[in-house]
């Protein structure tokens, strides 16, 4: 079983990965390879000069896993409550976790078959998104969304950040206490 499964690689699901798995939460993150920043270019991310979507994509996936979250290609179809959390349901197999953080970009295909209440999104393009509170805790306990899909600004330097206090909102939750993650300048 997983602590956490995390629904899409783009910005927020990478860096909610990157945070989960940092602070040894045993991580999967699904991703379909669909992700909407495949296509961007971006000069407005602070600390880097340009990159392409691909790229920062990539990086994201390659820093998440280098502290152990596994990353695996693949479709989610349904999410299903169980006893001890929940069986997420892939085209090719599932996945037991605690808790789910679902960062689907502009996809809210889920919320239905899931039964997650969602709400007119306010971004251009993005007509629907899960209905969060400010940790970003969906109706559903245990299931969280971050990023896009939860309402916040499609830019990625914003969904990333919003995926990252997704995670330390979900590791202080498991841990009991409030969880914070800050590296020290090695010399």
């Amino acid at each position: 079983m997983f602590d956490v499964v995390v629904i899409g690689a783009g910005p927020a699901g990478g860096s909610a990965a990157l945070f989960t798995a940092k602070a040894g939460k045993k991580t999967v993150v699904i991703e379909n390879d669909k992700s909407i920043t495949k296509k961007a270019w971006m000069e407005n991310h602070y600390g880097v000069e340009e990159i392409s979507g691909p790229d920062m994509v990539e990086i994201g996936k390659k820093q998440a896993s280098k502290f152990g979250a596994e990353i695996v290609q693949a479709t989610v179809t349904n999410i299903v409550k169980t006893e001890n959390g929940f069986n997420v349901e892939t085209d090719q197999e599932n996945y037991e976790a605690k808790h789910v953080i679902i960062a689907t970009g502009f996809s809210v295909d889920l919320a239905e078959k899931v039964g997650l209440k969602t709400k007119a999104g306010t971004e251009p393009r993005v007509k629907t998104v899960f209905e969060v509170d400010a940790d970003g805790r969906t109706n559903i306990e245990g299931i969280w969304a971050a990023g896009t899909v939860a309402g916040v600004s499609v830019h990625t330097i914003i969904t990333a950040g919003d995926g990252a206090k997704v995670a330390i909102n979900v590791i202080s939750e498991m841990n009991g206490e409030r969880y914070v993650d800050h590296d020290i300048l090695k010399s």
